[in-house]
């Protein structure tokens, strides 16, 4: 195990500072309202952060546990007055965990598989062989995610549908893991960066025009982090916002629907309207709001590495979440949001992604 040093860290000094320790973050934070103690709540963990750069601190066990419960979900930034960039210190932290040798042992499983097979899943099957299509010369491209092509595989089956139900000129990708994974648990931008340039280029080299994703991971990747080490040529959207942008002939669905905001979409990317466009197309549909929604979105607890580490944390985040609703069904726009929800689901509301729900009307 290499010496700890906060090299990345210390360029998040000035935020840490400040923090004026106000506690209003605690009034949001899902790992704290799950675990109880300060240090998992957002200033607790800029406290150890600090910690770890003026060197008080060593990243034993417990720190490590306390940076790494965290979601990155960005609500304690939506609520603090200082507007602390607490995910930022968070995962430059990280960043400085791993490049010590001290990466957790599910984290550097997930890790492994992504090196090796190309997804955090390990699945030697790739993702045209899987989805049954190959890739060819189209302006419109599909990106399906790990999650979508090896676990929730109805999300990619109802995308591709639904692409087929418009006659759309699509194409499938030889896609390989955007990098969501490694960089939320912090494996560095030079390892991330040809992950990056990869994917880019194979989606270039086949004429795309839009790339439209299901993962919010992955479209917060492509459209936030990408275009800050790579040109991006084309143009990336959610598939919320594209089928927003469609005109479906839907059928009449009498439910009241429900719809949670997954965190990498809403508040890191801002895509908050066009699922509900989407969900205000269907005819006798209505679209009753959890009790926090949009801007105010409690996290599905699965994000930031905290489902694969910690499970158990994720599943009671996820039960937390889903007592916020008494819809008839629960729409969400992300694979892994689907999965966490799905694990604490008592009450057995149908939680499903948008795209299947749509197919399902169309």
């Amino acid at each position: 195990m290499n010496v700890f040093n906060a090299e990345r860290l210390k360029r998040m000094e000035q935020a840490m500072l400040t923090c004026t320790m106000c506690g209003f973050c605690k009034s949001v934070c899902p790992s704290y309202k799950e675990a109880g103690w300060d240090t998992s709540a957002a200033r607790g963990r800029v406290i150890l952060a600090y910690g770890l750069v003026q060197g008080d601190l060593e990243p034993d066990a417990d720190v490590i546990d306390s940076l790494y419960t965290c979601t990155t979900c960005m609500d304690c930034y939506r609520r603090c007055p200082s507007k602390v960039d607490v995910v930022g210190i968070v995962e430059d932290a990280r960043k400085d965990i791993v490049a010590s040798g001290r990466m957790l042992p599910k984290h550097a499983e997930v890790v492994s598989k992504v090196r090796s097979d190309g997804n955090p899943y390990g699945e030697r099957t790739s993702v045209p062989e899987t989805l049954g299509i190959e890739p060819r010369n189209a302006p419109l491209a599909y990106f399906a995610g790990c999650t979508a092509t090896y676990r929730s595989k109805s999300i990619s089956q109802a995308t591709l549908s639904i692409l087929r139900k418009l006659n759309e000129d699509f194409t499938v990708l030889d896609e390989k893991c955007c990098g969501s994974v490694m960089g939320r648990i912090g494996c560095p931008d030079d390892e991330l960066v040809p992950m990056m340039v990869r994917n880019v280029e194979h989606i270039a080299s086949l004429g795309v025009e839009t790339l439209i994703l299901s993962c919010a991971g992955c479209y917060r990747m492509f459209k936030e982090d990408y275009p800050l080490h790579v040109d991006v040529p084309f143009r990336v959207l959610h598939v919320s916002e594209w089928l927003a942008e469609r005109d479906l002939p839907l059928q009449a669905c009498k439910k009241r629907i429900t719809y949670h905001d997954p965190c990498h979409l809403g508040r890191h990317a801002g895509v908050y309207d066009a699922p509900r466009q989407v969900i205000m197309k269907i005819p006798d549909a209505t679209l009753v709001e959890m009790s926090n929604n949009r801007e105010q979105s409690r996290c599905c607890g699965g994000g930031g590495g905290v489902r694969s580490a910690f499970p158990d944390a994720a599943k009671n985040m996820a039960s937390a979440r889903l007592q916020e609703t008494d819809a008839d069904i629960l729409v969400t726009s992300c694979p892994f949001c689907v999965t966490n929800l799905k694990s604490a689901n008592d009450d057995e509301i149908p939680i499903m992604d948008l795209t299947e729900l749509v197919d399902r009307l169309l």
